[in-house]
């Protein structure tokens, strides 16, 4: 079962809080603690956004303040939209998304109101933000001013692109739909949804919900109220403009009307006050006397003396001006507006089948793990560790840059190795700040004896000498792979201007491997489009036999575990199962054999194709009995050849984000970057390796 659940809308006014509340009065029926959270509120004020306070004070939710339910104002996020921002918006609304949900059993989120720089900004973003929270989607469309091709098609095409993104919905619910249309829309779109047809509902237009009251009047034109305070709840079906003279009005007066007249006009205004106490006419709900017009002193003598006057508002605007503002305003629910709220629940639930809604919530699983929360949670966790990590490259702009990041956020300490002069000079140049990291040359350092004295008792076996351990200790691998060795820094990142051979050689003669795994290998955590995977081994061993590819596949599902990823392990080869023979195939097969042997607690299936491995279509026809077909999470592959092509096709052809190669095998954390590798990808493996210190 999901946790969370977004409310998207597919255009302006479709009325979220009317499903909001009833949504939320479904969850805590049957759960004590409902969150409840807006990426983006509307305008820019922080302090009284209208959705909040309705969820907050209606339901008595005093486990969360108002602050902890939003991440940005529409203005900031267009901003930073316009500054190229993006990452920084999804980064910012998943970590106060995180914080609420934490303290929540479930949450429920609702989407923006459509006021960014476009509307299909808007969409773009909202499923961006589904995608992010990893929160499967209640899609919300609206009826108002539409026949049922028009609700049709934006619905469609809405529906159709949450799914090109892999959301997954839970029901499609229609708003404000026209009475007479509700049968046809709700086969229309049943039959657009399919067979397998997700709960769809339609609520007609309700003119009790949709009429403003007095109050929202007032608020709208900033007008004062001069009588009938305690009547402002009225609300108001018809807006009533009095030109003419009174007995030629009269004909005109409604039910529920607003009557828009000038402040001079007190013909109209008494007449009004009696028509409204007359059983001869209907009843008025208020009047609007425009022009900014002070009513005579006989005028107001009168009212004062009436019982209980309905509520009369001063409007600063001429009468057209103020006629064609309110032509603009739209209904809300207010927490103070009880009736109204007790309407809209009686709406939701005459239209909505609230068993068969929650059973869809229910029945929906997880999402998982999307790679920005992925990303997040990564640098949460490397916050709490917070370790000390050894960067020898000092003299790599990619390497400063990242450090400077880093610090920034204080995720973990660092060390960087280079000529000290040097290092601040560049970080001038860079305009970067690495005040506090150390930067230590390794020659002129007071651990270097220490350090030359443990190496040579740890390698004179081999035959080294002091002076062979000396030379080799200036070099800034072995001088930060001696500082992981004696602890005096919990990992190592290396590689971006060295070979592979010299960041893991020095590692390999001093730190060794863990008891049991005599291969050092590598994996990559691919953050994908909708989830995170595991590849194996794409930069380490050229051609490992089946024990050490049982090794690596091993490592690499307690890596994944390390990481927040469930392992289901995916040994690859070109055939599935019993089909393929041959040297290559029976390797993949006696590997696989050997993981369920030595370790049955894990998850494993081999040989299996790719598209079999993580396609439930295929792997329905391939495997069907399989745990890990169709859902696997790490994928091994027989050889370096085959791996690091398909990482790097997999990196460049879909815009995945590779993070890696993470080493693994080692007593401690040493990794390895590429050469070609960005400062977001220093960045990530700094951060991994923190956890790694912290796990090792």
């Amino acid at each position: 079962m999901a946790n969370k659940l977004f409310i998207s809308t597919v255009e302006k006014e479709c009325g979220k809080s009317l499903i909001s509340l009833g949504v939320m009065e479904l969850l805590l029926r049957n759960l004590s603690k409902v969150g409840f959270f807006r990426p983006i509120i509307s305008g820019h004020n922080k302090k009284q956004d209208k959705h909040i306070n309705l969820i907050l004070s209606h339901f008595g939710i005093n486990y969360l303040e108002h602050d902890e339910c939003y991440a940005f104002t529409a203005d900031e996020v267009i901003r930073m939209a316009s500054s190229g921002q993006y990452d920084q918006i999804m980064e910012g609304i998943y970590e106060k998304f995180s914080a609420l949900e934490k303290k929540c059993d479930f949450v429920l989120c609702e989407s923006s109101s459509y006021e960014g720089i476009t509307e299909s900004f808007d969409l773009d973003l909202n499923i961006e933000i589904a995608r992010t929270l990893a929160a499967p989607v209640l899609l919300l469309g609206s009826g108002l001013g539409k026949d049922v091709a028009g609700v049709r098609d934006i619905v469609k095409m809405t529906v159709d692109a949450y799914l090109a993104k892999d959301c997954k919905l839970v029901s499609v619910i229609i708003n404000k739909g026209r009475q007479e249309d509700l049968e046809k829309l709700l086969t229309l779109l049943r039959k657009d949804m399919g067979k397998e047809s997700i709960p769809i509902y339609v609520i007609p237009e309700s003119e009790d919900l949709s009429a403003p009251t007095m109050r929202e009047i007032a608020d709208h034109l900033g007008g004062q109220v001069l009588y009938g305070e305690e009547s402002l709840s009225n609300q108001v079906h018809k807006y009533s403009i009095a030109a003419m003279h009174l007995h030629n009005y009269l004909d005109f007066v409604t039910d529920k009307c607003l009557v828009i007249t000038p402040g001079d006009r007190g013909d109209i205004i008494v007449g009004s006050l009696i028509a409204n106490q007359s059983a001869n006419y209907p009843s008025i709900s208020g009047i609007v006397v425009s022009c900014g017009r002070r009513m005579e002193e006989n005028i107001k003598k009168l009212i004062e003396g009436l019982p209980n006057p309905i509520p009369i508002i001063s409007s600063e605007y001429n009468t057209f001006i103020t006629s064609s503002k309110l032509e603009s305003l739209r209904s809300t629910f207010s927490y103070d507006n009880t009736a109204k709220i007790k309407a809209g629940f009686k709406n939701f639930e005459t239209y909505v089948n609230s068993e068969q809604l929650k059973n869809a919530i229910v029945k929906v699983a997880s999402a998982g793990v999307s790679p920005k929360m992925f990303k997040y949670n990564l640098l949460q966790k490397a916050k709490s560790a917070h370790k000390h990590i050894v960067l020898p490259e000092g003299d790599d702009d990619r390497i400063l840059q990242a450090a400077a990041e880093l610090l920034r956020t204080g995720a973990v300490r660092l060390t960087i190795l280079g000529i000290e002069s040097e290092v601040k000079e560049s970080a001038t140049r860079l305009g970067i700040d690495l005040d506090k990291a150390s930067i230590v040359s390794p020659a002129l350092s007071n651990k270097f004896e220490e350090y030359a004295n443990k190496m040579f008792e740890l390698r004179k076996h081999k035959g080294v000498t002091m002076d062979t351990v000396r030379d080799a200790l200036v070099d800034v691998s072995y001088f930060g792979t001696m500082m992981v060795l004696t602890g005096d820094a919990d990992g190592m990142v290396s590689g971006a201007a060295h070979t592979t051979q010299h960041t893991i050689r020095p590692a390999l003669q001093l730190i060794k491997t863990v008891p049991g795994c005599s291969v050092v290998s590598s994996v990559f955590l691919m953050c994908l489009e909708d989830r995170v995977v595991v590849y194996g081994d794409c930069a380490v061993n050229p051609n490992p036999t089946a024990k050490e590819l049982a090794e690596i596949a091993i490592s690499s599902a307690d890596t994944a575990a390390k990481f927040g990823i469930t392992p289901r392990v995916a040994m690859l080869s070109y055939s599935s199962g019993d089909s393929g023979k041959g040297e290559d195939v029976e390797k993949v097969r006696t590997a696989t054999k050997i993981v369920r042997e030595s370790r049955p607690d894990i998850d494993v299936e081999g040989p299996i194709q790719y598209d079999a491995a993580v396609d439930k279509g295929v792997a329905a026809k391939k495997m069907p009995n399989s745990k890990v077909a169709g859902q696997a999470t790490v994928l091994i592959f027989p050889d370096l050849n085959t791996g690091n092509n398909t990482y790097k096709a997999v990196q460049r052809e879909t815009g995945a984000l590779a993070i890696g190669p993470v080493l693994q095998g080692l007593n401690r954390p040493v990794n390895d970057l590429s050469r070609g590798c960005t400062v977001d990808d220093v960045v990530n493996t700094i951060v991994i390796t923190a956890i790694q210190g912290a796990q090792s």
